[in-house]
């Protein structure tokens, strides 16, 4: 038997069980039925019926291909959500549904997909589209509320290109530039210390625990080797088995941008985030003060009578609400981004530290503690904005921005 074509594990990333033909037994990622599943091998029963089929398994190969045309129906499925407000409840549930299904079914086979992406920036064009054509007629909105919101969103995805341009992969030039840097380091402390011993013998003892507490650093910050890149990275690098690289200081693989988060990019990713959230909200504000202006606008996104009676308000009140999930969705990324920095964690690292149970959960379980890299709130936001950007993507290019 073959192995399927996977990139081997990391070894703080195992493999899973299903992620093998081998295991033919394999039914879900979660490898907690692992024992459930041996018990059926060796009792020669056949597996559940919820073991995906072949037949199935081919679907969810060529479904990129085959979801494309949900892009094109998500104006009519939000006209349709305009005409009731039950075919509105029915059709904004079951959107976030598909939506999440068809993330399980390609992050298990852990592949890049531009789906996500083209829906992002496709219902970013939707929304500001309706508001042109709907919302500014009706006399509500003032120039420069027009021209924040279209400024917001020309600087949203700039920010984006400018996250898509790499997140700092690691190379084998890399290393060499820093055992330069460290053999440099050490003559350097090396003719320091002779300097100082002709001086006095107490200088001397000085520099010499300063060599030791130079090695120590040197020694507590070791480079590993990647089992599948075969070159040396730094520490906290990581191997994405997804993008098929190893990122600088990766915090995770984001599919809204159809690339990873890492050390080059996770400044502009926050900054596109947050200017996406402000620039959402701002002008689902205006929308509900428009087609509601007797409500506040907190309560307008809940109750609004009379809302059903014209089908331009209709339209725009259920595209609020659509745009409220993803805003909601992407301001509690936000906040987990904004509290992960503040204790210098990644998500990668926090991830794994659930994993090895070595973390301890804050803030009701919105940021996990590893304790390895934090050094205070101010301190560790300083070198999260001042930290250098890695080296040049190997793969940069026109094509890497999709």
């Amino acid at each position: 038997m073959k192995w399927e074509k996977l990139k081997p594990p990391e070894p703080d990333d195992p493999m899973c069980c299903c992620e093998c033909d081998i295991y033919q037994y394999g039914c879900c990622c979660d490898c907690e039925d692992l024992d459930e599943a041996f018990n059926r091998w060796l009792k020669e029963k056949p597996p559940k019926t919820g073991c995906q089929s072949p037949v199935l398994g081919a679907m969810i190969d060529n479904l990129e291909i085959s979801m494309v045309p949900a892009l094109v129906l998500l104006p009519l499925l939000l006209q349709v959500a305009a005409l009731h407000i039950l075919l509105g409840l029915t059709i904004l549930t079951a959107l976030p549904g598909l939506v999440l299904w068809y993330y399980y079914a390609t992050h298990r086979k852990k592949r890049r997909t531009v789906f996500f992406l083209t829906l992002a920036l496709y219902s970013l064009a939707y929304m500001y589209y309706l508001f042109i054509t709907e919302i500014l007629p009706r006399g509500d909105v003032s120039q420069l509320q027009l021209c924040t919101v279209t400024a917001g969103m020309f600087f949203t995805v700039g920010s984006l290109i400018h996250t898509k341009r790499g997140p700092g992969f690691v190379t084998a030039s890399l290393f060499e530039a820093h055992s330069q840097s460290q053999e440099g380091n050490k003559d350097s402390t090396h003719l320091n210390g002779r300097v100082q011993s002709t001086v006095s013998s107490s200088s001397s003892s000085s520099s010499a625990e300063a060599v030791v507490e130079t090695t120590k650093e040197a020694l507590t910050a070791k480079w590993s080797k990647c089992p599948v890149c075969k070159i040396m990275r730094p520490p906290r690098a990581g191997h994405c088995r997804t993008c098929g690289s190893c990122i600088q200081r990766l915090d995770h693989h984001c599919i809204w941008i159809n690339s990873c988060v890492g050390q080059a990019n996770h400044r502009s990713f926050l900054l596109t985030l947050s200017v996406f959230v402000l620039t959402s909200l701002y002008g689902i504000s205006l929308v509900l003060y428009s087609i509601c202006p007797r409500q506040n606008v907190v309560t307008a996104l809940l109750y609004c009578p009379g809302v059903y009676s014209q089908s331009s308000t209709a339209l725009c009140f259920t595209c609020a609400w659509y745009s409220s999930i993803v805003t909601g969705g992407l301001l509690y990324l936000l906040v987990v981004q904004v509290l992960n920095i503040s204790f210098n964690v990644t998500e990668r690292e926090a991830q794994l530290a659930l994993r090895n149970k070595t973390g301890q959960s804050r803030l009701w379980g919105l940021v996990i503690d590893t304790g390895d890299y934090s050094r205070g709130f101010y301190q560790n936001w300083v070198e999260f904005l001042t930290m250098a950007d890695a080296s040049v993507s190997p793969h940069s290019g026109l094509t890497d921005l999709v």
